[in-house]
């Protein structure tokens, strides 16, 4: 017997079987969209969530009133699909002031890069192809060409992130043989990522000097022997070590390590090419004046203060850089033609410093003027407020973010919000979890008892839509 579509199962044993569900016309679009095997599985689901839960409740008061229809199972069928197929990776809103958030995807690119990965990803590209020889071109020929020019260096290479950069320096420099550091630089960054760790994996050996707070010349050079392939400076990027504290300076590690013939490899980790920006946040060198300090190879990360993609920037002398480039790992950490086009259109605009402050985002924010950002925050605040929303312009700080420039604040005004004086009252954590619960999805921050908005983070774009899913819960 075939069981009407409201007729009610109390039952286990009343559940249609799966054919039967799977030939109402309402999973006919369903079919089309996500195939017969997705389908079959979320209905197949259904069934068994709805088994399970008549069984827990067979012996319950509440029996009776606990019951599904075909319609019901349906529903639970289709609701299955769609949760399947909606993409995990959704674009928010970011409030939060943390210019490069690690959980957010650091660097947002350059529309000019976004475009540039869109076409090389669906299209045909010359990634490794040269069309003046109609032959076999290099893979990673124009950033590195690129990245010549822009840090005045004698050769370029690209990997896939910082992380894979050390390893590759370290396995094809210093493998088997001696390496030293200064006990202040054995950082480790965000997902566990270890200096004496990535040593061990590279084959190279760690020899350890000096202090936590402090480390003199004299200790670099009684660590230098027969073992020692090079000597390597990690830049603190992530943090501060502050009062009694002495390091040895670029430019008298790079005489030290000449002197031995070694070569000196600078972790630089985030990689800053622009001066102004530069400017701004001191405590972060500068990629060409670390290189004319003396430096011979300076690796660094793609989406942190060069606001490009998730990528590994290896820089310096020629001959170094060859032997990576012949050495076997380079082909696992290699990019691919996505990220490599993104990368190169973001250099492009490094070219012309004030379209590259104009167009890449982390420039943009970062050296935002006070002025036109005390304007937005106005303007948004007035406009909350014409809704009886209690909002406010607060004097903050927002953050370079991703382990960048960790002491430095920039001061920013910023919307704070009371929604416990709302007409919909609520309270600061409330408003956080709701802003996060529903599209447009939006990450903000709460002190003081009000809720953050930085809008030094937030695209202008984007300011209408985050106004209206604040009134939608609040006003």
């Amino acid at each position: 017997m075939i069981m009407s579509k409201s007729m009610k199962i109390n039952t286990p044993r009343d559940l249609p079987p799966v054919d039967e569900v799977m030939r109402d016309e309402k999973l006919a679009d369903a079919l089309q969209r996500h195939g017969h095997a997705m389908v079959l599985r979320a209905v197949r689901n259904a069934l068994d969530e709805a088994r399970e839960t008549l069984l827990m409740k067979s012996d319950a008061v509440t029996t009776s009133t606990l019951s599904y229809s075909v319609d019901d199972l349906i529903r639970k069928a289709l609701d299955k699909l769609e949760l399947w197929s909606t993409p995990l990776i959704q674009h928010v809103i970011n409030a939060t002031g943390a210019i490069l958030h690690s959980n957010l995807g650091r660097a947002p690119l350059a529309s000019v890069a976004a475009e540039a990965a869109y076409n090389a990803g669906r299209r045909y590209t010359t990634l490794e192809y040269n069309l003046e020889e109609g032959a076999r071109g290099e893979r990673t020929a124009a950033v590195e060409i690129l990245l010549q020019r822009l840090a005045s260096v004698e050769s370029a290479l690209v990997v896939n992130n910082n992380a894979a950069a050390v390893l590759l320096i370290l396995a094809t420099l210093a493998r088997g043989r001696e390496v030293v550091v200064s006990r202040g630089e054995l950082v480790e960054i965000g997902g566990s990522f270890r200096i004496p760790e990535i040593m061990e994996e590279s084959g190279a050996m760690l020899r350890e000097i000096g202090t936590t707070n402090k480390t003199h010349p004299d200790d670099y050079l009684r660590a230098i022997g027969d073992e020692t392939a090079a000597i390597l400076k990690v830049n603190r990027s992530n943090f501060r070590i502050e009062g009694f504290t002495e390091d040895v300076a670029l430019d008298k590690l790079a005489t030290i390590a000449h002197q031995h013939g070694l070569p000196l490899i600078y972790d630089l980790g985030s990689g800053c090419l622009s001066r102004e920006l530069h400017g701004l946040i001191r405590e972060e060198p500068l990629v060409l004046d670390a290189m004319a300090t003396g430096a011979d190879v300076i690796c660094f990360s793609g989406d942190k203060l060069l606001g490009g993609p998730q990528s590994g920037i290896i820089v310096g002398r020629r001959r170094y850089i060859e032997a990576m480039r012949r050495h076997p790992l380079l082909r696992a950490f290699r990019c691919d033609k996505m990220t490599l086009a993104a990368l190169e259109a973001t250099l492009l605009l490094y070219l012309n410093p004030s379209r590259a402050h104009k167009e890449i985002p982390l420039l943009a924010m970062a050296l935002a003027d006070k002025d036109v950002l005390e304007k937005r925050v106005s303007s948004f605040v007035n406009a909350l407020n014409e809704a009886d929303v209690p909002a406010s312009m607060y004097s903050e700080s927002s953050i370079v973010g991703c382990g960048s420039a960790p002491g430095c604040k920039l001061a920013t005004p910023v919307v704070a919000i009371d929604p416990s004086c709302a007409p919909r009252r609520s309270t600061p954590d409330e408003l956080l979890r709701q802003l996060r619960e529903e599209k447009p999805f939006v990450i903000a921050r709460a002190g003081n008892g009000r809720v953050m908005l930085d809008l030094r983070t937030v695209f202008p774009e984007e300011e209408d839509t985050l106004l209206q899913r604040l009134l939608h819960i609040l006003a």
